[in-house]
């Protein structure tokens, strides 16, 4: 990959020569070769979202190929150096193996790491002798990826910087795929799944609202995972936010003539910055000005201008100074190395903070303007250097027994994929767990149409715009925050149809209901109809059609459904027809037998055979007039004629005695129906 060049800065500088102390004849130190160095990165910046960049800065102009005379030394600081500075003893880390994980294939890695050890007079670490070993991001020998000569140079840079500062670790190189966080992370779990304890990881890149879920490739404990802090200055970079990584500041190291016999600042690359995503770890426990977690924790040299050597040959000519936190984090990694293994429930980010006097606070130097504790050094941690650079291993030990605590957090209860139809309401009720008080929730590329209550953390609104939308919701308090990342699929709303019902039959004076049914649209219908039988209504929420038919035809009824902006008609008939007319009498009490009701008759008209035998049948009967004397009688009852019946017959028995011979009719019956009178019959 090309170089990009960084923003130019003005230096006053002097490069300084380095004095091996080993055994090996190597006393001269040779001055960089320009006279004006500068800086350029060794990988481009990422692309696209969850893509990666390494953090190592080349300083060009101090370049010396091939191999050295045995009186040189190459520019920057080499082993020698780098333990006089930490107070590090070379002899330990026997066994230990340190994993380095990064991007592409450099292809001379092996011969590039053999190069930097013969110089320094470091034992040899080869793949014959077990000390080296490479492999893919699935821990196969090979296919190998592709190679690239930017992340070539991280290589070289991180396998070289865990040499000098543990030469007798053994060394792991996991190489991802591509330079894309899903790779990266399945090296990462491969590292740790190999054996490794202790991990090192020069590459980051932006922080994004699902990192709580990536943070799992980095929960492992009893293993060290180291991450860089970036080369921008104040900024929250990933991985180093994880809150179980150690995030691995950067400082300008140089020469002093006090007992340490160095000097360091903070870097003004050194990046730092409060997360927005992850929880404070519970061991963070010194003021940082942030709710959430901050970076860095501990620091190293990182400053190009006070950068280290390196040997790459992998498109670069050879010996080069380099610097960046992609140095630090792998020195950092081999002092963890150095120090122990750790113990098998840790949390080993967590050992500087339990004894911070153990490393050089470093009080000098800032990387912005924003001041303590965030951007300038200052007594205690600071964000470019976090509590300080190694003063020996003490600060990066733990008691072994497992007791540290895991990082202390939120955990946001992932939905699932959701999809969803244009103009479809929607209602998701987010949920979270731990941490104290009420949460607050937030969320980022939510579909259009559509808003998080921050109170209750219920999605809700009307998408309105088709597409994939990767969201990221936060629940936060007071004392941390959680994430969750999901993906939410929009669609067009759908063409909306209506299943035909087919041709309807009734009867009147029968109740009847008829749903319609209904698919496509947004999933919620309002139904409406132009023409119905009468005695019929239709529900425009439910689509049922019900009621009880009152008279008989046929209706071509029309029903419509609208859902969203769609909309559908159908049609179908409706036939009523009348009940089929039943036989049998429709009178009630029809021969007097069971009392008056339901027939209305003046005083004494409905009587029995008890006061004279007249019955016809039975024992009751009606005995209308007959006193002697001008009377009227009333005898009547009030029926319905069954619907479906056309004619009805009225049948009764009747007996009129009289006394009068005359030609006059003095007694008369009369018979209406429904007013109209149906016969009359008298003494005649």
């Amino acid at each position: 990959m090309g170089e990009e060049r960084m923003r130019a800065r003005i230096f006053a500088l002097g490069l300084i020569g380095t004095v091996a102390a080993l055994s090996a004849p190597l006393l001269t130190a040779v001055p960089a070769q320009a006279a004006t160095p500068s800086v350029s990165r060794s990988c481009n910046a990422p692309a696209s979202p969850g893509q990666m960049s390494c953090f190592a800065l080349r300083r060009t102009g101090t370049v010396t190929s091939g191999s050295m005379g045995a009186l040189t030394t190459p520019s920057g600081y080499g082993p020698t150096d780098l333990r006089s500075a930490y107070n590090l003893n070379a002899a330990g880390g026997t066994g230990a193996t340190v994993a380095i994980v990064d991007a592409y294939d450099d292809p001379n890695a092996e011969a590039d790491l053999a190069a930097y050890r013969t110089q320094f007079g470091l034992t040899a670490c080869t793949t014959a002798n077990g000390c080296f070993r490479k492999v893919n991001q699935n821990g196969a020998a090979s296919p190998l990826p592709s190679p690239d000569s930017g992340w070539a140079s991280e290589i070289s840079l991180d396998l070289d910087m865990v040499s000098a500062v543990c030469p007798n670790c053994h060394l792991l190189l996991v190489e991802a795929n591509s330079s894309f966080d899903s790779d990266l992370f399945t090296a990462e779990d491969e590292a740790v799944a190999l054996g490794a304890k202790y991990v090192s990881n020069s590459w980051g890149g932006s922080e994004w609202s699902g990192q709580s879920t990536d943070d799992a490739h980095f929960n492992h404990p009893g293993v060290v995972i180291t991450a860089s802090s970036g080369d921008n200055g104040v900024g929250a970079s990933y991985p180093a936010t994880s809150r179980y990584v150690t995030a691995v500041g950067g400082t300008s190291l140089s020469r002093a003539s006090n007992t340490r016999g160095w000097t360091e600042s903070a870097w003004s690359g050194a990046g730092s910055g409060c997360s927005a995503y992850d929880a404070k770890p519970s061991w963070q426990t010194v003021s940082t000005a942030c709710a959430s977690r901050a970076e860095s924790d501990v620091s190293a040299v990182a400053d190009p201008y006070t950068g280290v050597a390196v040997y790459d040959t992998y498109g670069n000519p050879g010996w080069q100074v380099y610097g960046g936190t992609s140095a630090s984090a792998p020195i950092v990694a081999a002092v963890y190395a150095l120090a122990g293994t750790p113990g098998a429930s840790d949390y080993p980010a967590a050992y500087p903070y339990a004894n911070p006097a153990a490393l050089f606070d470093v009080t000098s130097g800032n990387n912005g303007a924003c001041g303590p504790p965030g951007c300038a050094a200052g007594a205690g941690w600071d964000g470019p250097t976090g509590l300080g650079t190694p003063n020996g291993t003490a600060a990066f030990t733990g008691s072994g027994s497992g007791t540290n605590p895991p990082p202390a957090g939120i955990t946001v209860t992932n939905p699932g994929a959701q999809t969803s139809v244009i103009g479809a309401a929607i209602n998701l009720t987010l949920h979270a767990s731990g941490g104290t008080g009420g949460y607050v929730w937030s969320a980022t590329h939510l579909p259009n149409g559509l808003t998080v209550n921050a109170s209750t953390g219920v999605i809700s609104g009307t998408p309105t715009l088709a597409g994939t939308f990767t969201v990221g919701v936060t629940a936060m308090t007071r004392t941390g925050s959680g994430t969750a990342s999901f993906t939410w699929t929009v669609v067009a709303t759908p063409e909306v149809a209506i299943a035909p019902p087919g041709n309807q039959a009734g009867v009147v004076g029968t109740p009847t209901s008829l749903t319609l049914h209904a698919s496509g649209g947004t999933g919620s219908y309002t139904w409406s109809s132009t023409a119905r039988p009468a005695g019929l209504v239709l529900n425009s929420t439910t689509g049922v059609i019900s009621g009880t038919p009152t008279a008989a035809g046929t209706t071509t009824v029309s029903v419509t459904v609208r859902s969203g902006s769609k909309t559908a008609t159908a049609s179908f008939t409706w036939t009523v027809v009348l009940p089929a007319c039943p036989t049998g009498q429709v009178f009630g009490n029809a021969g007097f037998e069971s009392g008056t009701a339901p027939w209305s008759a003046t005083s004494g008209v409905l009587t029995s055979n008890a006061e004279a035998p007249q019955a016809r049948t039975g024992t009751h009967y009606a005995w209308l007039d007959g006193y002697g004397v001008a009377h009227t009688d009333t005898l009547s009852q009030t029926l319905t004629v069954p619907l479906g019946c056309h004619t009805a017959t009225l049948t009764f028995w009747l007996q009129i005695s009289s006394q009068d011979a005359g030609t006059t009719a003095h007694d008369t019956l009369t018979v209406k129906v429904n007013g109209v009178t149906v016969g009359t019959y008298s003494n005649l």
